[in-house]
Protein backbone atom coordinates (compact mmCIF):
# COMPACT_ATOMS: atom_id res chain seq x y z
CA UNK A 1 0.00 0.00 0.00
CA UNK A 2 1.20 3.68 -0.55
CA UNK A 3 2.19 6.01 2.10
CA UNK A 4 -0.91 8.24 1.13
CA UNK A 5 1.01 10.91 0.98
CA UNK A 6 0.22 12.60 -2.95
CA UNK A 7 3.10 13.73 -4.86
CA UNK A 8 3.61 17.63 -5.87
CA UNK A 9 3.07 18.61 -9.22
CA UNK A 10 5.91 20.73 -10.17
CA UNK A 11 4.93 23.51 -12.56
CA UNK A 12 7.57 24.45 -14.95
CA UNK A 13 7.99 28.53 -14.33
CA UNK A 14 7.32 30.94 -17.85
CA UNK A 15 10.71 31.99 -18.87
CA UNK A 16 10.70 36.33 -18.19
CA UNK A 17 13.41 36.06 -20.71
CA UNK A 18 13.85 34.57 -24.48
CA UNK A 19 17.47 32.93 -24.80
CA UNK A 20 17.42 35.17 -28.46
CA UNK A 21 15.71 38.14 -29.35
CA UNK A 22 12.42 37.79 -31.35
CA UNK A 23 13.40 40.51 -33.50
CA UNK A 24 16.82 41.18 -34.69
CA UNK A 25 18.42 44.60 -33.87
CA UNK A 26 21.78 45.95 -33.54
CA UNK A 27 22.13 48.44 -30.92
CA UNK A 28 24.82 50.72 -31.63
CA UNK A 29 25.96 54.07 -32.39
CA UNK A 30 26.11 53.63 -36.61
CA UNK A 31 22.45 51.90 -36.56
CA UNK A 32 21.01 55.26 -35.40
CA UNK A 33 23.52 57.17 -37.63
CA UNK A 34 21.96 54.78 -40.55
CA UNK A 35 17.82 55.24 -39.67
CA UNK A 36 18.29 59.05 -39.08
CA UNK A 37 19.46 59.35 -42.42
CA UNK A 38 17.10 57.07 -43.84
CA UNK A 39 14.18 59.26 -42.47
CA UNK A 40 16.06 62.24 -43.63
CA UNK A 41 16.62 60.96 -47.00
CA UNK A 42 12.67 59.70 -47.31
CA UNK A 43 10.52 60.60 -50.19
CA UNK A 44 6.94 59.62 -50.81
CA UNK A 45 6.62 57.59 -53.67
CA UNK A 46 4.37 59.75 -55.21
CA UNK A 47 5.66 63.65 -57.02
CA UNK A 48 2.48 65.19 -56.13
CA UNK A 49 3.05 63.97 -52.26
CA UNK A 50 5.63 66.02 -50.89
CA UNK A 51 4.92 65.23 -47.21
CA UNK A 52 3.92 61.20 -45.83
CA UNK A 53 0.99 62.55 -43.22
CA UNK A 54 0.57 59.81 -40.52
CA UNK A 55 -2.31 60.26 -38.17
CA UNK A 56 -2.04 59.69 -34.30
CA UNK A 57 -5.21 58.01 -32.52
CA UNK A 58 -5.41 56.85 -29.17
CA UNK A 59 -6.64 57.45 -25.39
CA UNK A 60 -6.01 60.06 -23.24
CA UNK A 61 -2.01 60.17 -21.70
CA UNK A 62 -1.24 57.21 -24.33
CA UNK A 63 1.92 59.14 -25.31
CA UNK A 64 0.34 60.54 -28.65
CA UNK A 65 1.95 64.02 -28.23
CA UNK A 66 5.20 62.92 -26.37
CA UNK A 67 6.08 60.67 -29.81
CA UNK A 68 6.09 63.58 -31.79
CA UNK A 69 8.13 65.30 -29.11
CA UNK A 70 10.51 62.14 -28.96
CA UNK A 71 11.17 62.24 -32.70
CA UNK A 72 11.59 65.93 -32.73
CA UNK A 73 13.93 65.63 -29.92
CA UNK A 74 16.16 63.24 -31.94
CA UNK A 75 16.33 65.67 -35.38
CA UNK A 76 16.71 68.42 -32.47
CA UNK A 77 19.54 67.22 -30.76
CA UNK A 78 18.13 67.99 -27.79
CA UNK A 79 15.18 67.19 -25.34
CA UNK A 80 11.68 69.48 -27.16
CA UNK A 81 8.84 69.89 -25.79
CA UNK A 82 6.71 71.26 -29.12
CA UNK A 83 3.56 69.48 -28.72
CA UNK A 84 2.03 69.64 -25.78
CA UNK A 85 2.17 66.47 -23.18
CA UNK A 86 1.25 65.46 -20.30
CA UNK A 87 -0.73 63.36 -17.36
CA UNK A 88 -4.30 65.19 -17.04
CA UNK A 89 -7.28 62.93 -17.10
CA UNK A 90 -8.76 65.29 -20.22
CA UNK A 91 -6.98 65.50 -23.34
CA UNK A 92 -4.47 67.90 -24.03
CA UNK A 93 -4.54 68.18 -27.28
CA UNK A 94 -8.08 70.37 -28.31
CA UNK A 95 -6.64 70.99 -31.60
CA UNK A 96 -6.06 69.06 -34.42
CA UNK A 97 -2.64 69.68 -35.30
CA UNK A 98 -0.09 68.66 -37.76
CA UNK A 99 3.63 68.35 -36.97
CA UNK A 100 6.57 68.76 -38.88
CA UNK A 101 9.99 67.66 -38.30
CA UNK A 102 13.00 70.07 -39.25
CA UNK A 103 16.98 68.21 -39.78
CA UNK A 104 18.46 70.08 -37.36
CA UNK A 105 17.54 73.46 -35.58
CA UNK A 106 16.45 75.65 -38.40
CA UNK A 107 16.88 72.97 -40.87
CA UNK A 108 14.58 71.62 -43.96
CA UNK A 109 11.14 69.61 -42.89
CA UNK A 110 11.83 66.34 -43.33
CA UNK A 111 9.29 65.12 -45.84
CA UNK A 112 6.47 63.29 -43.34
CA UNK A 113 3.88 65.34 -40.90
CA UNK A 114 3.10 63.51 -37.82
CA UNK A 115 -1.01 64.27 -37.21
CA UNK A 116 -1.75 64.61 -33.79
CA UNK A 117 -5.65 64.78 -32.32
CA UNK A 118 -7.97 65.10 -29.53
CA UNK A 119 -7.79 61.60 -27.38
CA UNK A 120 -9.92 58.86 -27.96
CA UNK A 121 -12.81 57.84 -25.15
CA UNK A 122 -14.84 54.53 -24.46
CA UNK A 123 -17.96 56.53 -23.81
CA UNK A 124 -20.23 57.50 -27.07
CA UNK A 125 -20.10 61.51 -25.72
CA UNK A 126 -16.34 61.59 -25.17
CA UNK A 127 -12.85 62.23 -26.73
CA UNK A 128 -12.92 62.65 -30.38
CA UNK A 129 -15.73 61.67 -32.45
CA UNK A 130 -15.61 59.00 -35.05
CA UNK A 131 -17.17 61.19 -37.48
CA UNK A 132 -14.20 63.79 -37.12
CA UNK A 133 -11.81 60.86 -37.92
CA UNK A 134 -13.64 59.74 -41.08
CA UNK A 135 -13.07 64.00 -41.94
CA UNK A 136 -9.11 63.78 -41.02
CA UNK A 137 -8.68 60.74 -43.06
CA UNK A 138 -10.49 62.43 -46.45
CA UNK A 139 -8.13 65.48 -45.90
CA UNK A 140 -11.00 67.60 -44.90
CA UNK A 141 -9.60 68.95 -41.21
CA UNK A 142 -7.61 71.91 -41.68
CA UNK A 143 -4.43 72.49 -39.11
CA UNK A 144 -5.40 73.83 -35.69
CA UNK A 145 -8.94 73.02 -36.34
CA UNK A 146 -10.23 72.99 -32.75
CA UNK A 147 -12.34 69.43 -31.72
CA UNK A 148 -15.56 69.69 -30.34
CA UNK A 149 -16.33 66.75 -28.56
CA UNK A 150 -20.12 67.20 -28.07
CA UNK A 151 -20.36 67.68 -32.08
CA UNK A 152 -18.37 66.05 -34.89
CA UNK A 153 -17.06 68.74 -37.64
CA UNK A 154 -19.92 70.16 -40.11
CA UNK A 155 -19.07 70.21 -43.69
CA UNK A 156 -19.63 74.55 -43.80
CA UNK A 157 -16.87 74.77 -40.75
CA UNK A 158 -14.48 73.56 -43.10
CA UNK A 159 -12.83 75.85 -45.91
CA UNK A 160 -11.54 72.99 -47.97
CA UNK A 161 -14.37 70.53 -47.98
CA UNK A 162 -13.92 70.07 -51.47
CA UNK A 163 -10.30 69.32 -51.41
CA UNK A 164 -9.95 65.49 -51.62
CA UNK A 165 -6.23 65.91 -53.21
CA UNK A 166 -4.25 62.73 -52.32
CA UNK A 167 -1.50 64.84 -50.21
CA UNK A 168 -3.98 66.30 -48.02
CA UNK A 169 -5.12 62.48 -47.23
CA UNK A 170 -3.84 60.62 -44.16
CA UNK A 171 -1.57 58.01 -45.68
CA UNK A 172 -1.53 55.64 -42.35
CA UNK A 173 -2.88 55.72 -39.06
CA UNK A 174 -1.45 54.41 -35.55
CA UNK A 175 -3.02 53.51 -32.64
CA UNK A 176 -1.19 54.34 -29.91
CA UNK A 177 -1.64 52.22 -26.86
CA UNK A 178 0.38 52.57 -23.35
CA UNK A 179 1.65 49.16 -22.89
CA UNK A 180 1.02 49.57 -18.74
CA UNK A 181 -3.20 49.41 -18.99
CA UNK A 182 -3.29 48.04 -23.03
CA UNK A 183 -5.06 51.37 -23.11
CA UNK A 184 -8.50 49.36 -24.85
CA UNK A 185 -10.55 48.80 -21.90
CA UNK A 186 -13.94 49.97 -22.76
CA UNK A 187 -13.18 50.63 -26.67
CA UNK A 188 -13.86 47.46 -28.36
CA UNK A 189 -16.83 49.23 -30.15
CA UNK A 190 -14.93 52.63 -31.33
CA UNK A 191 -12.20 49.82 -32.43
CA UNK A 192 -13.93 48.01 -34.02
CA UNK A 193 -15.22 51.06 -36.26
CA UNK A 194 -11.98 52.50 -36.52
CA UNK A 195 -10.83 49.35 -38.11
CA UNK A 196 -13.90 48.95 -40.43
CA UNK A 197 -13.00 52.48 -41.51
CA UNK A 198 -9.61 51.95 -42.38
CA UNK A 199 -10.29 48.91 -44.39
CA UNK A 200 -12.73 50.75 -46.03
CA UNK A 201 -10.35 54.15 -46.78
CA UNK A 202 -7.27 50.73 -47.59
CA UNK A 203 -5.60 53.21 -45.21
CA UNK A 204 -2.86 50.89 -43.16
CA UNK A 205 -3.39 50.74 -39.46
CA UNK A 206 -0.34 50.54 -37.34
CA UNK A 207 -0.03 50.02 -33.21
CA UNK A 208 2.71 51.74 -31.32
CA UNK A 209 3.27 49.93 -28.22
CA UNK A 210 4.66 52.94 -25.60
CA UNK A 211 5.82 52.98 -22.17
CA UNK A 212 7.40 49.24 -22.71
CA UNK A 213 9.78 50.24 -20.35
CA UNK A 214 6.79 50.91 -17.53
CA UNK A 215 5.34 47.50 -18.11
CA UNK A 216 8.54 44.85 -17.60
CA UNK A 217 10.97 45.40 -15.04
CA UNK A 218 13.66 43.75 -17.52
CA UNK A 219 13.21 45.81 -20.18
CA UNK A 220 13.28 49.06 -17.46
CA UNK A 221 16.67 47.97 -16.64
CA UNK A 222 18.01 47.69 -20.13
CA UNK A 223 15.50 48.68 -22.83
CA UNK A 224 18.09 46.39 -25.39
CA UNK A 225 15.80 43.30 -23.98
CA UNK A 226 12.36 44.85 -24.91
CA UNK A 227 12.37 41.79 -27.69
CA UNK A 228 13.92 39.06 -25.62
CA UNK A 229 11.02 40.02 -23.08
CA UNK A 230 8.05 37.44 -22.78
CA UNK A 231 6.16 39.63 -21.64
CA UNK A 232 6.37 42.64 -24.15
CA UNK A 233 6.56 39.74 -26.97
CA UNK A 234 2.63 38.88 -25.02
CA UNK A 235 1.84 42.52 -24.92
CA UNK A 236 2.51 42.96 -28.87
CA UNK A 237 0.55 39.96 -29.71
CA UNK A 238 -2.37 41.30 -27.68
CA UNK A 239 -2.54 44.48 -29.43
CA UNK A 240 -2.61 43.00 -32.45
CA UNK A 241 -5.30 40.76 -31.95
CA UNK A 242 -7.55 43.27 -30.20
CA UNK A 243 -7.02 45.92 -33.67
CA UNK A 244 -7.43 43.28 -35.53
CA UNK A 245 -3.84 43.60 -37.65
CA UNK A 246 -0.73 41.66 -37.57
CA UNK A 247 1.78 41.80 -34.96
CA UNK A 248 4.37 42.78 -37.37
CA UNK A 249 2.06 45.74 -37.58
CA UNK A 250 2.63 46.40 -33.59
CA UNK A 251 5.68 48.69 -32.68
CA UNK A 252 7.24 48.58 -29.46
CA UNK A 253 8.94 52.55 -28.46
CA UNK A 254 9.93 54.63 -24.72
CA UNK A 255 9.16 58.26 -25.57
CA UNK A 256 11.22 60.32 -23.72
CA UNK A 257 9.57 61.66 -20.38
CA UNK A 258 11.51 62.54 -17.94
CA UNK A 259 15.05 62.65 -19.02
CA UNK A 260 16.87 65.79 -20.29
CA UNK A 261 19.73 63.48 -22.67
CA UNK A 262 18.97 61.79 -25.67
CA UNK A 263 20.45 57.83 -25.51
CA UNK A 264 20.73 55.96 -28.71
CA UNK A 265 19.19 53.06 -27.42
CA UNK A 266 15.30 54.50 -26.91
CA UNK A 267 16.67 56.59 -30.11
CA UNK A 268 17.18 53.24 -32.22
CA UNK A 269 13.45 52.06 -31.50
CA UNK A 270 11.83 55.43 -32.05
CA UNK A 271 13.23 55.87 -35.42
CA UNK A 272 12.67 52.35 -35.88
CA UNK A 273 8.89 53.28 -35.34
CA UNK A 274 9.23 56.37 -37.47
CA UNK A 275 10.79 54.37 -40.26
CA UNK A 276 8.06 51.38 -40.42
CA UNK A 277 5.54 53.75 -40.31
CA UNK A 278 6.66 55.79 -43.65
CA UNK A 279 6.67 52.16 -44.94
CA UNK A 280 3.11 51.61 -44.69
CA UNK A 281 2.44 55.41 -46.06
CA UNK A 282 4.28 54.18 -49.22
CA UNK A 283 2.07 50.73 -49.23
CA UNK A 284 -0.52 52.91 -49.31
CA UNK A 285 0.68 55.11 -51.81
CA UNK A 286 1.80 52.49 -53.86
CA UNK A 287 -2.14 50.85 -54.23
CA UNK A 288 -3.09 54.11 -54.71
CA UNK A 289 -1.54 54.45 -57.82
CA UNK A 290 -2.09 51.13 -58.95
CA UNK A 291 -5.86 51.37 -58.51
CA UNK A 292 -6.26 54.66 -59.97
CA UNK A 293 -4.44 53.30 -63.88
Amino acid sequence: MGSGKSTPVTVEKKPELLDKAWRNVVWDHSTRTDLMQYLQDYKPTIDSVPQARILLIGQIKAGKSSFFNSINSIFHGNITNQAGAGEMETSMTLKYRTYQVRAGRGGPPLAFLLCDTMGLEGREDGGMKLEDFVSILKGYVPDKYQFNPAQPMKADDCQACSTLALKDRIHCVVYVIDATTIGIQGMKNKIGEIKKITNSADVPLVALLTKVDKACPHVEKDLTKVYRSCYIKDLIYRAGGSLGIPPSNVIPVKNYYDEIELNDTCDILLLMAMKQMLNFADNYLENYEVNTE
